[in-house]
Formats: structure tokens, sequence, C-alpha cells
């Protein structure tokens, strides 16, 4: 059995734009209809939402069929935590609230074997094939995406140190987190935490990483797209859900 190719990764790094939906509903069977609206990713949060490991798992087996890049997001830079989503067959992690180049080399030990890093070996594991594809341990990492959040006014001014951190393979920028670090709470779309993103995402692009962003502002998006954003969701499944249900 072959390794499973990393098709998300491959388009982010050849520059082509990703669009993706953000999911914090906990069902199987929402996620397999999502998996067939179109979208080159979907991200199963942990962070946000009551998903962990445990039911991340049944979500990645029910978009597997289906032509879209399943991503995850831990519930933080935890190691543990993120070894079990590698090992359940997660392939893109983005890691939240990372603020700077230490907390980035903590990130990248946790996706790597030793010794390049500290993540445990298991052979029976869905993401070896349950030890069926042929030197996973060895190979593993080649398509792996690990992408790390700058979502505070202290990580953006890293995005340098970060980026330039080895095994760093894209930065992603919290708009709403970065808006309350910025003493706009709530206010995402305030014009000084766009022009924050906009820039955030120029210097993510010439330090030679790919940028994302998740925004519901379409005008935000747009612009994130202009400044060369290599990666964006511009809808979550709850508020999608809300606005499609709710009576005019």
């Amino acid at each position: 059995m072959e390794l499973k190719k990393n098709t998300f990764k491959a388009a982010i790094l050849e520059g082509r734009l990703q669009r993706g939906l953000w999911c914090s509903i906990a069902d199987p069977l929402a996620a397999e209809m999502m998996a067939t609206c179109g979208y080159d990713w979907m991200l199963f949060d942990c962070e946000h939402s009551p998903m962990d490991p445990i039911r991340v798992l049944p979500m990645l087996q029910a978009v597997a069929p289906y032509p879209v890049s399943a991503l995850a997001r831990p519930a933080s830079l935890n190691a543990p935590e993120i070894k079990r989503l590698l090992d359940i067959g997660a392939q893109t992690l983005v890691i939240p609230y990372v603020q700077n180049a230490d907390e980035a080399a903590e990130a990248a030990a946790a996706v790597a074997y030793p010794p390049e890093g500290i993540r445990g070996v298991a052979g029976m594991t869905r993401a070896s094939g349950f030890g069926l594809v042929e030197r996973y341990h060895a190979t593993a990492r080649d398509e792996l995406c690990l992408i790390v959040q700058v979502e505070t006014v202290e990580a953006l001014a890293e995005i340098e140190a970060i980026a330039d951190v080895p095994g760093i393979d894209g930065l992603f920028i919290g708009p709403a987190d970065l808006a309350a670090s910025m003493g706009y709470h709530g206010q995402p779309s305030h014009p000084e935490v766009q022009a924050a993103v906009v820039d955030g995402i120029k210097r993510i692009s010439a330090a030679g990483k790919p940028a994302g962003l998740l925004t519901m502002d379409a005008g935000l998006g747009q612009k994130a797209i202009d400044a060369g954003v290599a990666f964006i969701a511009q809808d979550l499944d709850l508020i999608a859900l809300r606005r499609g249900l709710t009576l005019t």
C-alpha cells in the first residue's frame, strides 16, 4: 500500500488557491454531505467545538471517498493530541495560537518522528494503513502539512521568525483573536484589523510560505485573495445552517 498523497499541501505549495469550509458540527452524515459541496478542503475543529480526536475519526472516514482534503485543528499546541490526530489519519493540522519561533518549533517536533521530532511510533494505525503502508515511518512527514496560526499582535510581529522554522509548511491568520488582541473585541472586520491581516498575508508570502485565512467578510476575503492568500475559508457549517434555516 502506498502512502496517501496530500493534495492540499501540493496545491498550496504550487500556489493554487484552495477554498475551504470550517466545520464544527460533530456529525459524520453532515460532514459527508458537505464533502459533496465542491470545497477543496474541510477543517474539523477541536478548539472551538465539541470535537476531539475520537469524534474527528468518523468525520475523516465520512469524507474519505470524496475529492476534498480533510484538515484538523487540535484544541491547542499539545503534542499528545497532535499525535492522536496524526495516527487516525489527519495529514494536515492547523495549530492554534502559536506565538513565536520556539512554539513553532514545538509544533514541528510534534509531527515528526525521531530523531527530528518527538512523535511516538506506533504500527497499527489508520495513518499507516494499519501497518500496510511501506516505510510509513520513514516517509510520513513528506505528506504531512503543518500550519500554525498567528492570531495576536505579538505573533504577527514574529511572522518571519516563525516562517523560518524548519517543518513549518504554512501560516494562518486568525482575525477574531487578532481583533481582540488589537482591542477590537468582536470586530474582526475593523479597518485596522483588515489592514493587519492583509499586511500579514503579504509578509507570510514574502517569507516563502503559503498564507491562510478564515473570514465571513466577503470584502476582507477578496482583499486576502488579492494579497496572495493560498487557502481561505469564507463560511462555517453552523453559520451556513443558521443562515439557510432562519425564517425571514
